[in-house]
């Protein structure tokens, strides 16, 4: 059984929050999601020149099960249409940092100006070394998930206190 194991942060507004894009590239995304609801998401990805279908379970504490699978891109483009509500567009950023691979997430289209970062943790006790960048934990905040972006874009509740 596949499992993900996450945190997931806002970026700092102090100074040196802006660092992580020093030399790093961005791949483009565009994901949606053909199922969600009851915990359980299916989630169609293209991923620059890859695409995948992604099962994912419920959330515990800040695991969940997840299969991900890879499929051809011209798939991921068939089935993207096909899902409920607007597509997500975000650039990824991979940045290392001490033992772990954060992922920065610059959001596009309607959840223009939000940017998150995340760690993929091996297990739930995993110490994370943090980057001057990150900000406040928003890890148990359903608003951030991709899934709610969908229905509920960041656009709407930006003027929001996060």
């Amino acid at each position: 059984m596949g499992v993900e194991i996450e945190r997931k942060f806002l970026l700092s507004e102090k100074a040196g929050y802006d660092a992580w894009r020093l030399g790093v590239e961005g791949v483009p995304y565009a994901q949606g999601y053909l199922s969600r609801g009851t915990g359980r998401t299916v989630r169609v990805r293209i991923a620059g020149a890859k695409a995948f279908l992604t099962i994912k379970g419920p959330v515990t504490g800040i695991s969940r099960t997840e299969f991900e699978y890879e499929i051809p891109v011209a798939d991921a483009r068939q089935l993207l249409p096909l899902c409920d509500g607007p597509v997500i567009e975000k650039i990824r950023h991979k940045i290392p940092h001490g033992r772990h691979i954060w992922e920065v997430d610059e959001f596009l289209g309607e959840n223009a100006g939000l940017i998150l970062a995340e760690v993929e943790l091996a297990d739930e006790g995993d110490a994370v070394e943090m980057p001057v960048w990150i900000g406040r934990e928003v890890t148990g905040d359903p608003r951030y998930y991709n899934s709610n972006l969908t229905v509920h874009p960041y656009r709407l509740w930006r003027h929001e206190a996060p």
